[in-house]
């Protein structure tokens, strides 16, 4: 089990192995706080019938297929938080959003484990401009709607096939 040190006292610290919900207490001062999913937003870019997908450029699951999104930052919204991510990893700007769901899985940070993750998406159609891939993106390119999961490429997060199954149920975007 991953241990690391309380935030109160130093002491090292371990996530309960069972439970709902799992928890993290120091048992030196008894410090307890719950272990909440994170909240990731994502950004499902439509156009001619095409979805695009981005190459991971770090690890976690460098060079596996993934949809541009990330992590939430504190004060934003879920919608500010999948337009930024779009923006920081494609450059590219959208205008109006749909909403496709929310999906869970899981996300792993060394010396700390397995999280949850709750990973809200967006329906977007493409309005101009060419992506080009930065921060986490190694590359940029549009998949046909019919071939998403279906390419034989690695994708980075199991809860992507669901998102694919959506997207793929909700076409043609009219």
């Amino acid at each position: 089990m991953t241990r690391f040190p309380c935030v109160r006292c130093g002491h090292p610290v371990q996530r309960t192995p069972r439970g709902e919900p799992r928890k993290l207490r120091c048992p030196r001062c008894r410090y307890l706080i719950y272990d909440y999913p994170r909240i990731a937003a994502g950004m499902i870019v439509v156009r001619d019938g095409a979805v695009l997908l981005l190459r991971r450029a770090h690890a976690p699951r460098l060079g596996c297929l993934d949809i541009p999104g990330g992590f939430m930052d504190a004060g934003e919204t879920i919608e500010q938080a999948a337009r930024r991510e779009l923006r920081e990893e494609t450059g590219l700007r959208v205008g109006r959003l749909e909403s496709l769901g929310y999906f869970w899985d899981r996300y792993y940070i060394r010396g700390f484990g397995y999280f949850a993750t709750m990973n809200f998406y967006y329906l977007a159609r493409w309005r101009a401009g060419a992506p080009r891939a930065a921060d986490d993106a190694a590359s940029a390119e549009w998949v046909p709607i019919a071939r998403l999961g279906r390419t034989g490429a690695r994708l980075a997060w199991k809860h992507m096939a669901k998102v694919f199954r959506e997207v793929r149920r909700r076409a043609p975007f009219g």
